[in-house]
């Protein structure tokens, strides 16, 4: 193997190369939360032309109105990949593009969760007449999707002792790594 090449977690591949995988890995994961915040967000904005809207008081119009706003920020942070993509494609900054782009990705997943967590807000609170068993449930989902898109992950790259500046997460600039 040339001195180019480097080897990481098992893998030979130059900065370039490990920019190119991280970036397929990237899309892919994108597509998935990408399609759940399209098809949440086309529903939201379907609400306010129902009959029901009507009838809604100052707070619920206020939930929908927050819970829309999150809709859209979660969309325009999953699509952000392609904005970047098409503005910085062959101008040598991959490593760069991917590092970028997945720290937009991860705002978007944030925001794509408090957006389940407020559309669920909004569908409990009506269908219970405003109970607090609503804001019970909603609290319940919320933890577990902290649960499993947060905690879980952590424990597994810290029991792994794994620091997370390595292949995933690293600058991506191939500083310090002999090329």
């Amino acid at each position: 193997m040339s001195e180019e090449h480097e080897e990481h977690l098992g893998r030979h591949e130059t900065p370039e190369e490990g920019a190119d995988r991280r970036w397929t890995d990237l899309l892919q994961e994108v597509r998935v939360a990408q399609t759940g915040a399209q098809i949440l967000f086309g529903f939201l904005l379907s609400v306010v032309f129902t009959p029901r809207f009507t009838t809604l008081n100052g707070f619920e119009r206020g939930l929908y109105v927050v819970t829309v706003v999150l809709g859209a920020l979660a969309t325009g942070a999953l699509i952000a990949p392609v904005a970047y993509h098409r503005l910085l494609a062959g101008r040598r900054l991959k490593p760069q593009l991917v590092d970028a782009t997945a720290r937009v990705v991860a705002v978007g997943v944030v925001l794509l969760a408090l957006t389940v967590g407020s559309a669920l807000l909004m569908l409990l609170y009506l269908a219970t007449g405003g109970s607090p068993l609503a804001w019970l449930i909603v609290g319940a989902v919320m933890a577990w999707f902290a649960l499993w898109w947060l905690v879980l992950p952590w424990l597994l790259l810290h029991r792994n002792g794994s620091s997370g500046n390595g292949d995933e997460r690293g600058s991506g600039d191939g500083a310090g790594r002999g090329s």
